[in-house]
């Protein structure tokens, strides 16, 4: 049955032939077997009820073997104390053998080499150590490219890195490349064209691997080939790209990334964060490598001679402050282990691009006035608008952010938390619905979207009276 909402038509609940497909799609899912080693979180009124979890992106779910994984190094810390830093199997001295210098940790992003991977701190705290090593203004060379709308965390680093150097005004020392009018991704001639353009400014190009408002994944190997014949620095935020999407840091030639590990890598609420350096840069010392150093960052060798000498550990290792957290660092072990046996995020790319595809189809056929065979305009669709790209797959990974054009994001959100359907918002009236290939199945895509074609009826139905 289709309904008129403002003039558009959306279909009154999904035809039996979708729900049929999803099961079969389900079915014949490689994955699913994953799903279960997963708590879906439930309906605070029924704990029995699983929800629709579409909030990967912004905070990955538990697994049974992170809990346990936590639940053996609390054990171990309440029998052994101090003892669990050298004694018994998972010595807390050597944790990092398992995160940052595993190759499982290696494939995520692409490294060669485990000394150009770590896992410390938080992304914005990593993104400020490499800002210092890799924003070296010097002559009319002062300038760091970012892009419009970028996270506010990226936007509040750059400013007050800027400041902290002596550039009293930090907005003269920043060129945003925004989307054209009336666009809301960027073009990759036009990211390019203004680093050219900038070229003899910019000390520093910093940008997403995937634009967290959009969902939109950059063209990063290619903004990488510029920025290295051009010799300018080229740093990530790829908070949203690891565990995401596939990536190949070294042989693109990035200089360096940052990341979290909460998002699509569920390693926990605030976990520990990772980031790479490029080999290239390996073997500089603290004088061509400006740092700001700490003792887990010092040779492992002699660190525990607790000499004053500052010798650093290869590559990005030697950035590190701290000794590593073990209860952050455990959840991320189990993740890593999962991804492994998964067999990485090529394969499970792969049921992603499936996953979208399909929401977008269920998207346009319900909710767009489209022929029943998703052949409608999903891309402007009457009651919403897919600002992530449509026509490349390489260009999206697991979010598609849907801008709601009648308005009450809010609204339509609050209603599809209370039928169990968990996705977030971004101002302004932007859905952001994120399949996630390990823990999604294909019926929770086709709920989503039964529960958001029912939103809308109810939502706008009622505001249309008024």
């Amino acid at each position: 049955m289709m309904f008129e909402i403002n003039g558009f038509g959306v279909m009154g609940g999904v035809e039996e032939y979708d729900r049929q497909r999803a099961r079969h799609l389900d079915a014949d899912d490689p994955f699913a077997v994953f799903r279960n080693q997963f708590r879906i979180p439930t309906a605070e009124d029924d704990p029995e009820a699983p929800c629709v979890y579409l909030c990967g992106n912004s905070l990955g779910l538990l697994s049974d073997s992170a809990q346990d994984r936590v639940h053996r190094h609390l054990e171990k810390w309440a029998r052994r104390g101090v003892g669990g830093h050298f004694g018994g199997t998972d010595a807390w001295v050597d944790i990092e053998n398992g995160t940052s210098q595993s190759q499982a940790s290696m494939d995520l992003v692409g490294a060669r080499f485990s000394h150009e991977v770590v896992y410390m701190n938080s992304l914005t705290v990593n993104l400020h150590l490499l800002m210092t090593a890799f924003y070296r203004p010097r002559g009319t060379r002062t300038k760091i490219l970012i892009e419009d709308k970028a996270f506010p965390s990226d936007c509040h680093a750059v400013f007050t890195h800027l400041a902290s150097r002596g550039f009293t005004d930090p907005a003269a020392h920043t060129i945003v490349v925004k989307p054209r009018p009336e666009e809301y991704v960027l073009r990759k001639e036009d990211i390019i064209e203004a680093i050219v353009a900038n070229r003899d400014e910019l000390a520093l190009v910093m940008l997403p691997g995937v634009q967290y408002y959009t969902g939109q994944v950059l063209p990063m190997q290619d903004i990488a080939a510029v920025c290295n014949e051009l010799r300018i620095p080229f740093g990530l935020d790829l908070a949203h790209a690891v565990g995401n999407v596939v990536l190949c840091l070294h042989e693109w030639g990035v200089d360096f990334g940052v990341w979290c590990s909460y998002k699509y890598l569920n390693g926990g609420p605030g976990g520990v964060a990772g980031a790479f350096m490029h080999d290239k840069h390996a073997n500089k010392d603290v004088f061509e490598l400006p740092r700001l150093g700490g003792w887990w960052g010092h040779d492992p060798e002699t660190r525990f001679e607790m000499g004053p000498e500052f010798v650093p550990r290869k590559g990005i290792l030697g950035f590190q402050l701290s000794n590593p957290p073990v209860l952050a660092l455990a959840p991320l072990l189990a993740s890593l282990d999962v991804f492994e046996a998964a067999g990485g995020v090529y394969a499970l790319r792969q049921k992603s691009v499936q996953q979208t595809e399909f929401l977008i189809e269920l998207l346009n056929k319900y909710l767009a006035g489209g022929d029943g065979a998703g052949h409608g305009d999903a891309a402007r669709g009457s009651l919403f608008r897919i600002i992530t790209p449509l026509d490349d797959e390489e260009a999206r990974g697991c979010q598609i952010s849907i801008l709601l054009t009648q308005g009450r994001a809010k609204d339509i959100h609050a209603l599809l938390a209370r039928n169990g359907v968990v996705c977030d918002t971004r101002e302004p009236d932007v859905l952001r619905v994120a399949p996630v290939p390990l823990y999604n199945s294909f019926s929770d895509v086709l709920t989503f979207v039964d529960m958001l074609a029912h939103a809308c009826r109810v939502v706008y139905s009622k505001h249309a009276h008024h």
